[in-house]
């Protein structure tokens, strides 16, 4: 089993902080998305979404998408640490919370990202194919960032972690945008005291700390 990854990039970072919480240690292969390693034939063989992170299992099977990798790796090692939840309840919150983390904040923020930065004028949507850069969408990027701020910050105001009381994917989503927010220069606001306090415990967290 080898996992493909790039751990500077927030996405793979997800899936690495996922691991490291769970204890499991997967063999690592460095696709180099600086170099557009993702783009060489031979990935694009066993990953045509040209995407990072990419688990390859033993048979080779090859699964995309940090969805799919966390759901193989919670099925597979279901002794682990829980991280999407233990009842059909927890399960459907830690979905919703996360997807709407992943959807409000981490693209808000990589709208802005991919429709500056100097490196991506022509690949501006991740994937095989290309794309310009959107001026308009690194406006709109910018515009809903402060509300995924606010809109967790009222969240945690009401409960210890994201999706309930325990910690989950949905954190790890939601941590990895706050720091991918960085990137672009956006800071968690200082009147979301909720948000904030959350962060600086969940980023304490030995798995986290290994994965920065």
């Amino acid at each position: 089993m080898k996992l493909y990854d790039y751990p500077q990039a927030p996405n793979p970072r997800r899936v690495n902080i996922f691991l490291a919480e769970k204890g499991i240690d997967v063999e690592k292969v460095t696709i180099d998305l600086m170099k557009q390693e993702q783009l060489a034939d031979s990935y694009r063989q066993k990953n045509p979404a040209c995407d990072v992170p990419m688990l390859e299992l033993d048979d080779g099977t090859c699964i995309s998408q940090i969805r799919g990798i966390v759901h193989y790796f919670e099925a597979a090692y279901p002794d682990t640490p829980p991280l999407l939840g233990k009842t059909p309840a927890q399960k459907g919150l830690v979905e919703m919370w996360e997807h709407l983390a992943f959807m409000n904040g981490l693209l808000a923020v990589a709208e802005v990202f991919r429709n500056t930065a100097k490196g991506f004028s022509d690949r501006a949507v991740v994937g095989p194919h290309n794309y310009p850069q959107s001026s308009e969408l690194a406006e709109r990027g910018a515009m809903r960032l402060p509300n995924f701020f606010k809109d967790f910050d009222q969240q945690l105001g009401q409960n210890e972690y994201v999706a309930g009381t325990d910690y989950s994917m949905a954190d790890i989503t939601t941590l990895v945008t706050c720091d991918f927010a960085k990137w672009i220069k956006a800071e968690i606001p200082e009147d979301c005291k909720n948000l904030r306090a959350w962060y600086s415990k969940v980023s304490a967290r030995p798995a986290v700390q290994a994965n920065s």
